[in-house]
């Protein structure tokens, strides 16, 4: 594999100038963030590598389960801070960890038992990478669907209320918005599956190529982490819609609005 110094990855950052100067001169207001979100990407996968080359060189299930712990934590925290609408209290933040952990749990450990088949079962060459797909993509889905979710309900407050008020229990009255939460939280893997391979070759395949791996098992392998992303963006995202539906009307049928905040 060809090896990239720190002068030539220092000189693909200047990319970044492009999306900057659109950014200036349309008044768009990403420059700030993006600069942020470059230097918290750094920061962050050059302690992922570290922490990778020690689990590498040291297997042990209680450090893989401690970095899956971790990782997972993050996402949750992820997952609320992309919410302009937020379920207040420790509601909002316990919907989309544990939605998270129990999607990218399930998934992960599937596909690490049945296809993959490491030996030992907690090889941080393959847990890690794997969990770390299916949690990025997860934790999209996840936010997008609470976020159609909350801004859903906000804007049918009177259809909802309407359809409580006529007797039905609060889940047949979020119904129609249970479906847009869910139809625009999972539509964007199915876009990516679409288009995978005719389009854009994705990571995990472009990785394994530019390693020198057989392109039949790079295809191989991308497959399988499209499936399980497929996967775990379904659990994950209707577990958390019909939790956040529940957060969100009491046991007496009525909707609960006042338990959303908003961001600032």
């Amino acid at each position: 594999m060809i090896e990239i110094g720190y002068m030539e990855l220092a000189l693909g950052s200047l990319l970044l100038l492009i999306h900057g100067l659109v950014s200036l001169w349309y008044r768009v207001g990403t420059t700030l963030p993006l600069l942020i979100a470059a230097i918290r990407m750094v920061v962050q996968l050059s302690l992922m590598a570290y922490v990778l080359q020690f689990l590498f060189k040291a297997p042990s299930p209680f450090w893989t389960v401690l970095a899956v712990i971790v990782m997972m934590i993050f996402a949750g925290y992820e997952i609320i801070a992309r919410q302009k609408r937020r379920i207040d209290g420790w509601w909002g933040y316990g919907i989309g960890t544990s939605s998270i952990f129990m999607a990218a749990t399930l998934v992960t450990g599937f596909a690490l038992i049945v296809q993959v088949k490491p030996e030992p079962w907690y090889e941080a060459r393959y847990a890690i990478p794997l969990l770390g797909m299916v949690l990025g993509n997860t934790m999209t889905g996840i936010s997008i669907g609470l976020t159609t979710l909350t801004n859903s309900l906000k804007q049918e407050r009177d259809a909802v209320e309407t359809r409580l008020a006529l007797g039905h229990s609060r889940f047949q009255a979020c119904q129609n918005v249970v479906r847009h939460a869910l139809h625009t939280g999972l539509i964007g893997i199915v876009n990516s599956m679409s288009a995978a391979g005719l389009v854009f070759i994705p990571g995990m395949m472009t990785g394994q190529l530019m390693a020198g791996a057989d392109p039949i098992e790079a295809a191989k392998y991308q497959a399988l982490i499209m499936f399980m992303i497929a996967g775990g963006t379904a659990l994950g995202t209707t577990f958390a819609v019909f939790l956040g539906v529940y957060r969100l009307t009491d046991d007496r049928h009525r909707l609960r609005l006042e338990r959303l905040s908003i961001k600032m």
